[in-house]
């Protein structure tokens, strides 16, 4: 997957939220040349690893800035990854699970749009994934078309003629493909962090669908992933 494109000299905001996509994101950023700008959203999930991580990954991929926002999601509620309600352990279904938040990544990417245009940035990337995920609607390419189109006609920088490119390097890539991409680009997965549902002694859990998606794809192309689970590999 590696590109050619040289942009030396550029900055793009990074949404870094922790996770192993959002970690490969910034790595294929910075692979192109981009200096990296990184947005993290502290919503006030139900555990900090996420956080942690991304302040970890910001720091060994040289991020020239590194903002934590502190957004209190948990006031709305509606999510298990929010609000006093069990993390689903009984494998990936599919209809849309209620570890969805409610609108994260267009909240989400409004917040990167204005931490870019404030920063004089123009590309912004985000880890979205449509193939290997569990069912969130704003993982779509048609989101993030319909979001692009949003940001040039709310925006100063778009209505003057400078639109931001929402980059979405792992939009259709597998599991397995971004477990690949995660080696190949020198990086070690037990820095992210994936799991909706750690233990109290700091372990993933091991059978949420984050955890088995991502188990899956390691599995899938025959890579080892570092990170200790609480439980054995279940199914899919």
């Amino acid at each position: 997957m590696k590109t050619e494109q040289d942009n030396s000299g550029k900055s793009a905001a990074i949404l870094l939220s922790g996770g192993l996509d959002s970690m490969v994101t910034a790595a294929l950023a910075k692979e192109q040349g981009f200096s990296i700008q990184a947005l993290t959203i502290d919503y006030n999930q139900r555990h900090r690893c996420e956080i942690e991580a991304a302040k970890d990954i910001a720091g060994r991929l040289g991020a020239v800035r590194h903002v934590v926002l502190p957004l209190d999601l948990s006031r709305f509620g509606g999510s298990a990854l929010t609000d006093d309600i069990p993390v689903p352990k009984g494998g990936v279904g599919d209809d849309i699970p209620i570890t969805y938040v409610p609108a994260r990544n267009l909240v989400f990417l409004a917040l990167t749009t204005a931490f870019a245009e404030s920063s004089g940035v123009s590309d912004l990337f985000i880890g979205v994934n449509a193939l290997d995920y569990s069912g969130y609607p704003d993982c779509r390419p048609e989101f993030i078309a319909s979001f692009t189109e949003t940001a040039r006609l709310a925006t100063k920088a778009g209505v003057e003629g400078s639109p931001f490119k929402i980059h979405t390097p792992l939009q259709m890539l597998g599991k397995a493909d971004i477990a690949r991409e995660c080696v190949r680009l020198g990086l070690d997965p037990a820095w992210s962090w994936s799991c909706y549902d750690p233990t109290a002694d700091g372990e993933a859990c091991g059978a949420c669908d984050s955890c088995r998606l991502r188990r899956q794809g390691f599995a899938d192309a025959g890579l080892t992933d570092k990170t200790i689970y609480a439980s054995g590999s279940p199914e899919l």
